[in-house]
């Protein structure tokens, strides 16, 4: 009597601690959205187009005049002093001893024309904005995916993890049964054996699903950034039949401009063809325009040289004309020709790509849709059957395996249904994602 109280109070206490252990509640959307917010590969593709938005910003301020303030001082060693003599003015220093030089300046450049290198390279630094951009909207899609794909998992393991756990009630209901039965002399020992056999093996599963119940648990808890080791509960059902989706073709149509990866390729193939542009105009003249403001003591630009503060200024217009340069501008050339063909090319094989995965996505969805109407009729028929079943065996007409077996057919219909759901709902997320929405 001790010894059962004791257990009962064990019991008790381990389920009071269950009870208290903090469950997250949480939503398709609501994980969708941690995951969005705690995503460090977003955070970083942010910066980088934060950084994309500051090479725009460069190359576009780099056509605009630009002006800077430079000063200085010197320090020279002593000179004799050169000086002439006039009869009437009389004696007048040329050049005097000054050792401490100071100098302060005001310079303006202003490229006026780079035959047209300042405006291509302008283009290719938005076009590469805006492919930052896509790149960012794209794994933002894979996230969602990602998280998606983990709830889902998660739903699928909590439910067969139910449906197991039904079963082992069920199992260990019947295995009661049989023993009193056997007690009672009703049945030979070898069908109490053969269902203590069929639950061992239905625990086995059991532990085996709280595996992966607690693995995918852990896969959403990483992609939503829970640092906490609350359980997480779900939010969603398994019920809902999978919405009816278009025709591959329209799909496929969407897909090829949706598709923000798409874009980008688009977007560096306009970049490339820039920076060929760029290239092409380095062997074109160069006109610049620079002016000058000199506050200086000693002025070296005032004659006679004097030992005091006095300014001056000066205005040029420069062309730089690069006749010659051993081939690079060239290469330069050459180069981003290149790279402009092997994005075409990337953007050839992905349309090539995106048609089939929209195709295989739709018809992982189709066949989950039909596997769904399948599985619930095979559901139906092994509850049926294990009625049937169940009102034979208790009028004794057949062995008590049988039983088990139509147990075991009931149990491995709802896991198939329960397969066949999640994976309709995954099916789902994944044509979505190969549509580009």
């Amino acid at each position: 009597m001790k010894r059962t109280v004791t257990l009962l109070f064990v019991m008790l206490a381990a389920h009071g601690a269950a009870a208290q252990e903090p469950v997250l509640l949480i939503t398709l959307d609501e994980a969708v959205t941690r995951a969005v917010a705690n995503s460090y590969r977003l955070a970083e593709l942010q910066a980088r187009r934060q950084g994309a938005e500051a090479a725009e910003a460069g190359r576009a301020a780099a056509s605009l005049p630009s002006l800077a303030l430079a000063g200085g001082y010197m320090r020279t060693n002593h000179v004799d002093e050169f000086a002439i003599t006039q009869p009437i003015l009389g004696r007048r220093i040329i050049y005097p001893d000054v050792p401490d030089n100071y100098r302060a300046r005001i310079d303006l450049n202003w490229p006026v024309y780079s035959g047209g290198r300042a405006e291509a390279l302008e283009r290719a630094a938005t076009a590469e904005l805006h492919a930052a951009g896509e790149d960012l909207t794209a794994a933002r899609l894979d996230l969602r995916l990602e998280a998606a794909r983990a709830f889902w998992a998660l739903v699928s393991a909590t439910e067969t993890e139910h449906v197991l756990t039904r079963s082992l009630d069920s199992m260990a209901a019947h295995l009661r049964d049989l023993r009193s039965r056997f007690e009672q002399g009703l049945i030979p020992p070898n069908d109490v054996l053969s269902a203590e056999a069929q639950e061992s093996r239905q625990r086995v599963l059991a532990i085996e699903a709280r595996n992966v119940r607690a693995i995918s648990e852990a896969d959403l808890r990483r992609l939503i950034g829970l640092e906490t080791r609350d359980r997480i509960r779900p939010l969603a059902t398994l019920e809902e039949p999978a919405t009816s989706p278009s025709s591959p073709e329209v799909l496929l149509a969407e897909a090829r401009t949706a598709r923000p990866e798409r874009r980008a390729l688009s977007n560096r193939f306009e970049a490339s063809r820039a920076r060929e542009d760029a290239a092409r105009a380095a062997a074109r003249p160069q006109v610049g325009v620079n002016a000058g403001y000199d506050y200086a003591r000693p002025n070296p630009r005032i004659f006679p040289r004097e030992g005091s503060w006095q300014d001056s200024w000066d205005v040029s217009v420069n062309v730089n004309w690069t006749l010659w340069d051993g081939g690079r501008h060239r290469a330069d050339q050459a180069e981003a020709a290149a790279a402009a063909r092997a994005i075409d090319a990337r953007a050839a094989d992905f349309d090539r790509q995106v048609t089939f995965e929209v195709q295989q996505r739709w018809l992982e969805l189709d066949s989950s849709r039909a596997a769904i109407g399948a599985a619930i009729d095979g559901v139906r028929s092994a509850t049926e059957a294990r009625r049937v079943v169940s009102e034979r065996f208790s009028a004794g007409v057949i062995a008590s395996s049988e039983l088990i077996d139509a147990d075991l057919a009931v149990l491995q219909a709802e896991l198939d249904l329960t397969r066949a759901r999640a994976n309709a709902r995954l099916a789902e997320a994944r044509l979505e994602r190969a549509i580009g929405r």
